[in-house]
């Protein structure tokens, strides 16, 4: 069965470079754009905004689920050593429950957009500053299992291969 499946590359992925960063960058860009856009149109009264915000919560929403299939993936080919496994895991896990929590805030969007209400209501908006402070917590997480940890990264991947690195 394994000889079916594509070799590791320098990278340990079956494909030329991570795809998640990729995929995930554009969730955390929406995401905050969405809860930008209420806060300004709540102060400002422009209902344009909640549009916009709208939209790229519902972007957002499909676009963390294949973040979050790739992430899936790519952790399972890393090979994490010392803090970054646990770093990886507690990662794995807010993605997960990211995933849920997002399309949880857009459901409850869309129920207010279909209400068609002049304002957000206020709990709305204490969810979403809580939405922004989980994103931006799990930004550092992956910040940490790529820019210290190195996962995925060809030194890390290489001492790995030839066992330098436990």
């Amino acid at each position: 069965m394994f000889k079916y499946l594509p070799p590791l590359n320098e990278h340990n992925l079956p494909y030329p470079d991570t795809i998640h960063p990729i995929v995930v960058h554009f969730v955390i860009a929406m995401v905050l754009f969405a809860v930008l856009c209420d806060f300004i149109a709540y102060f400002t009264k422009n209902s344009r905004l909640y549009e916009v915000s709208w939209w790229n919560l519902a972007f957002a929403t499909v676009s963390i689920f294949i973040a979050v299939i790739f992430g899936q993936v790519e952790a399972g080919l890393a090979e994490p050593y010392g803090n970054s496994n646990a770093i990886l895991n507690i990662h794995t896990l807010l993605g997960w429950s990211l995933s849920g929590l997002v399309a949880a805030v857009t459901g409850w969007r869309y129920v207010i957009r279909s209400q068609s209400r002049p304002q957000l209501p206020i709990p709305y908006l204490v969810a979403s500053v809580m939405l922004v402070g989980l994103v931006l917590f799990q930004t550092y997480l992956g910040d940490l299992l790529v820019w210290v940890y190195g996962l995925h990264s060809v030194p890390v991947v290489e001492a790995t291969r030839e066992g330098g690195v436990l």
